[in-house]
């Protein structure tokens, strides 16, 4: 297992990743290769890569099975639907979770507090107090680690300040059950997306060579963009086309 936390450790390196850094992943697990406790390996190495001033972060998304029809979120036992790794982050000691029915954020370091915290005040799932739109503040990074760059919760906080055509369904009321034993009741409206496909692949054909990193972690083809690139090209390519970044779906 050394070899496989050295080879992890220059890895990030080399993508740009630095002690002290603000990161997000997204996440396919399978795509880092196969070996023995792969998801503690990679959260242990990726926590003590960025120190103690740094943060790590993971979506802990729950819009598969949170809904109109089971409207209760529960802070410590909702389980993650965006993959294993974000799973195991979401149960590791010390993570903590921000409040949100579908879009909560799972974090742990120097500025966890400061981007999960504010999150129950927002009434979609991605707006100013979520930490995908604090994360540009603290210069914060996003890495997509053998996903690909379509899984882009990032972009929906970029959508939120424009607001596209296509962007908000549903209002639903969600019961909160929060891991102090308080239980709220909110009215949170949906994304929509009804007739679309995300496309957020496109940024590649607006960010600078300086804005992204492309290399390898372990197995797995990864991608590191900054978040403010993320923000400002996102923001001035929907200003000029707020279709930029769907398809509409067949």
């Amino acid at each position: 297992m050394e070899k496989i936390s050295t080879r992890l450790q220059s890895d990030l390196y080399r993508l740009g990743i630095r002690k002290g850094d603000h990161l997000l992943i997204h996440s396919s697990l399978n795509a880092l290769g196969r070996f023995p406790n792969r998801a503690e390996t990679i959260v242990k190495v990726i926590i003590a890569f960025l120190g103690s001033e740094g943060t790590l972060l993971m979506p802990s998304l729950s819009y598969q099975t949170i809904n109109k029809s089971q409207p209760i979120f529960n802070e410590q036992n909702t389980p993650s639907c965006v993959g294993g790794l974000t799973e195991f982050f979401r149960t590791y000691p010390g993570v903590k979770r921000s409040i949100h029915p579908t879009h909560s954020v799972c974090g742990i370091g120097g500025k966890a507090d400061f981007l999960l915290n504010d999150h129950l005040k927002d009434e979609t799932p991605c707006g100013p107090y979520s930490p995908f739109a604090k994360l540009p503040l603290v210069k914060g990074k996003v890495m997509f680690l053998g996903c690909g760059t379509r899984p882009n919760t990032s972009m929906h906080a970029v959508e939120e300040k424009f607001i596209p055509p296509y962007l908000f369904g549903e209002k639903i009321d969600h019961e909160l059950q929060l891991s102090n034993g308080e239980t709220l009741v909110k009215t949170y409206q949906r994304h929509g997306f009804k007739g679309f496909d995300q496309r957020y692949d496109r940024l590649f054909n607006v960010l600078e060579p300086r804005d992204y990193r492309i290399g390898k972690v372990l197995e797995a083809k990864s991608v590191v963009m900054e978040s403010l690139a993320i923000w400002e090209k996102g923001i001035l390519y929907l200003k000029q086309d707020p279709f930029y970044f769907v398809d509409r779906a067949n």
